[in-house]
């Protein structure tokens, strides 16, 4: 199979399955799971990076401080965007805070905001995909598994604000999918594009490994110190460790190794 056809069937089996399983948690009174699958997203976007895609972007480096340097560039780069409401991230804090039943609604602002940075997002994410298909059809596979795992409670996340906002829940669930589509045209944008620019790879992977990490580390993490009771905390390793060691089997079953 193409590298193109495994860049288009990854983007789109990813984006359409997050939102499928989003509207699953949002729509039957089960985001009190949320908090569950946090945990797991961080594992298997901590073990992507340091695993899979870190290894990767130092063997493309032309070296290790520019390697270094597009991280370091690349985390403080996030923590810009995010302060700008660029990324809107919703998780187990937000969530709760809007309740599963939203009552009243801001005439679709927060919505329409929502929507606008997801669909950002999502395009950021087809162009991390296919970079890392570029380099190696296991390496794809893995970071796609990472940025499915995260984007589900992004999603539920994203289903509660629009039906806050007054959307119903058929809206919801369309401007979600089609949201999603533009993983794919990240994707498909970012494969004829890197064919040009191959000397880009490197440090695509760079950035992409800098927002795992402060995805993971600035924005999931802290809401789980929340629950600091002995028992969350352990559900909370355990799941973490679940997250890791999916990426470690995944790169087993389509790499031949670890």
């Amino acid at each position: 199979m193409s590298i193109l056809l495994w860049i288009i069937l990854a983007s789109l089996f990813g984006g359409a399955l997050s939102v499928l399983t989003a509207a699953f948690f949002a729509f039957s009174a089960r985001a009190s799971w949320v908090p569950l699958l946090v945990s797991y997203a961080i594992g298997a976007l901590l073990g992507a990076v340091f695993l899979e895609i870190l290894p990767h972007a130092f063997e493309e480096a032309p070296n290790v401080q520019a390697m270094t340097a597009t991280i370091l560039f690349g985390i403080l780069g996030f923590f810009v965007l995010e302060k700008l409401v660029l990324w809107r991230h919703c998780h187990t804090e937000v969530c709760e805070a809007h309740g599963m039943e939203p009552h009243g609604h801001d005439h679709g602002r927060s919505g329409l905001m929502i929507m606008i940075g997801d669909t950002f997002h999502n395009f950021v994410d087809g162009v991390i995909v296919a970079g890392a298909f570029l380099v190696d059809t296991q390496l794809g596979l893995v970071t796609a598994v990472a940025i499915i795992a995260h984007e589900i409670p992004q999603e539920v996340g994203d289903f509660l604000i629009l039906l806050h906002s007054g959307y119903s829940r058929r809206q919801a669930f369309l401007f979600n999918l089609v949201s999603s589509l533009a993983m794919t045209l990240g994707g498909i944008l970012a494969y004829f594009a890197l064919q040009a620019l191959h000397g880009w790879i490197a440090y695509l992977l760079g950035i992409a490994a800098a927002s795992m990490i402060y995805v993971a580390v600035a924005d999931l993490i802290p809401g789980l110190h929340k629950r600091a009771e002995l028992k969350a905390t352990l559900e909370q390793v355990s799941l973490i460790g679940l997250g890791v060691a999916s990426i470690w089997l995944t790169g087993i079953l389509f790499g031949g190794h670890a």
